[in-house]
């Protein structure tokens, strides 16, 4: 099994001799450089007819080791989301062969570096609907965010969160089903920059 990934498009050969090709989310960051002893798992942008489809090829994935997966910029999150769920709860499930350091990760390129970067999300609970309660981050499809229904800007939303941080309510991020993968990930690595107190591990996606 190869240590690291490499590249920006990555090329997967299939059985039948042929090479498909992933394009791969770009951000202006790398949070994780490499990570070793690894599974690829990819999810292809297909189109059949009028409809959008989310391939998963998980055939090379070892349940001991980190998982990268590798997922079409393309494709909506709400048909990426839930076949990321289905991944993350064969991996929990886990039992006789459960390693706890064994790590999932989205794999991006690094537009400024030029490099393929990784971005964790092991710890991430997703939930494709909107939540009852707490303080909401949400990621809208035209790239604007909310907070409680309230516009901020990116340069605006540390200080905006500085007022929410010493309260004991929670705060979760939430994301625009119809939003692309690829800005998913965009929003995924800027938050990285944000430091919030009581922000919780569940996901919203709707």
């Amino acid at each position: 099994m190869m240590k690291y990934l490499f590249g920006i498009v990555l090329l997967l050969s299939i059985s039948c001799g042929n090479k498909e090709d992933i394009l791969l989310p770009k951000a202006d960051r790398t949070v994780v450089k490499e990570v070793a002893d690894l599974s690829p798992i990819y999810i292809f942008f297909r189109v059949n007819g009028k409809d959008t489809l989310a391939e998963v090829n998980r055939k090379n994935s070892i349940i001991t080791t980190n998982w990268i997966l590798n997922i079409d910029r393309r494709l909506p999150l709400r048909l990426v989301i839930p076949e990321v769920m289905k991944l993350q709860q064969r991996k929990r499930d886990e039992k006789e062969h459960r390693n706890e350091l064994a790590l999932n990760y989205y794999s991006y390129a690094d537009r400024i570096d030029k490099n393929l970067a990784f971005i964790p999300f092991t710890q991430v609970y997703y939930k494709m609907e909107k939540p009852q309660k707490g303080i909401v981050i949400f990621f809208s499809k035209d790239g604007k965010i909310r907070v409680n229904n309230k516009l901020v800007s990116k340069n605006e939303l540390q200080k905006f969160i500085n007022n929410f941080n010493d309260k004991q309510e929670e705060i979760r991020y939430c994301f625009d089903m119809n939003s692309s993968y690829g800005s998913y990930i965009q929003n995924k690595v800027f938050i990285q920059t944000i430091e919030i107190k009581n922000i919780v591990s569940e996901e919203c996606v709707y």
